[in-house]
């Protein structure tokens, strides 16, 4: 790879936005749902499931119902995502917590983090 390509790949990398949402973890063995709002969605499920599978996600009931039934027991799904406008700091947590709130509630669902 040519230098040129290589910085062009690297400038594309520092300005791409990232998505910003809700989303949510099912286990359709115990019935459960869990959501949680992200700053960063396309990296989230990554590192969920790097947590469960390590064995120590802060959340226990869902590190035991992961334990119990395992990955192929849990369905990840983006629930919402933000429109790419910009927020400050303090707007964009209080627009995910609301926007978290929301589906928690209309789902019946459980934090993710606790």
């Amino acid at each position: 790879m040519s230098t040129e390509r290589r910085r062009e790949l690297v400038q594309a990398y520092k300005a791409r936005k990232t998505r910003r949402g809700v989303y949510g973890v099912r286990c359709a063995a115990v019935g459960e749902a869990w959501v949680s709002a992200s700053r960063n969605l396309d990296a989230q499920k990554n590192s969920l499931f790097f947590q469960l599978r390590a064995g120590n996600h802060p959340n226990r009931a869902l590190q035991a119902a992961w334990k119990a039934h395992g990955e192929a027991g849990f369905a990840y799904e983006e629930l919402a995502e933000l429109a790419d406008e910009t927020r400050s700091d303090y707007a964009l947590k209080a627009d995910l917590e609301a926007l978290e709130q929301e589906w928690r509630c209309k789902l019946g669902a459980k934090a993710v983090s606790r």
